[in-house]
This record gives C-alpha cells, sequence and structure tokens, in this order.
C-alpha cells in the first residue's frame, strides 16, 4: 500500500535486529543500508514497498504499522519471531471481527514503543 516508510529508532542495532527477526516470517530483508544515520531498507522480494530505519535521537511519535501476510500461519510465524526478537505483546493472533470478517492479525510492541502489527485478510483454511 505504501512506498515506503521511514523512521527514527533510538537504538539502530536493536531495533534493526529486532525487525528483521519478527518480519522474516513475511520474507523481510535488507535491501540496502549505510551508515545508522542514514538507516537500513527492509523489503518483501518482489515489492516495492519498503520500511527505512535510522538512528536519530528525536522522540518520534508511536507509530502503527501493518504489514500483509499472505496466510494466517505467517501471523502467527510473525508473533511468535517478534515475541523472541524482544517484541512485548499487544494482541495475539486471531480474528478481529470488528475490522471485518476475515481480518486475522497479531500485534506486538516493539523497541521504541511502536505498534506492529501483521495481517492476513483471508479467509481461513
Amino acid at each position: 500500500m505504501f512506498d515506503h516508510v521511514k523512521f527514527g529508532v533510538s537504538d539502530f542495532a536493536a531495533s534493526k535486529a529486532f525487525f528483521l527477526k519478527a518480519l522474516e516470517p513475511i520474507g523481510v530483508a535488507v535491501a540496502g543500508e549505510g551508515a545508522p544515520a542514514y538507516g537500513v531498507e527492509l523489503v518483501v522480494p518482489k515489492s516495492n514497498a519498503s520500511l527505512c530505519l535510522h538512528q536519530t535521537e528525536e522522540k518520534p511519535a508511536h507509530l502503527h504499522l501493518a504489514f500483509a501476510a499472505g496466510n494466517r500461519q505467517q501471523v502467527e510465524a510473525f508473533y511468535r519471531a517478534a515475541l523472541a526478537a524482544g517484541g512485548k505483546d499487544n494482541g495475539a493472533p486471531g480474528l478481529r471481527p470488528h475490522y471485518h470478517a476475515n481480518y486475522y492479525a497479531a500485534f506486538v510492541i516493539g523497541p521504541d514503543g511502536h505498534n506492529i502489527e501483521v495481517v492476513c485478510h483471508a479467509p481461513g483454511a
């Protein structure tokens, strides 16, 4: 849905490690990287959209980032990987019918307090 999102983080190494591990289940990998002040660009293969992180001393507002999953198993794998990477639970994998009947998502809080979501809109098996 987006071309790229770039935001500052307080601990570049910790945030990079968190996002790489937490989003590994949906295929996220490093597309390019510079010095921490420039940051790192993360992408899903064959996608034009990217997530970019950079080191900053600024205090950014909290963000809600939602990533698309191809199936519900990826949502569940994201949740496990994100918690293992140091994320804090903000909503276990499950249906969120108040959004729509097939909205299956999980939420974690990342290193800088951002709400990170992975969502699948496809019907269950």
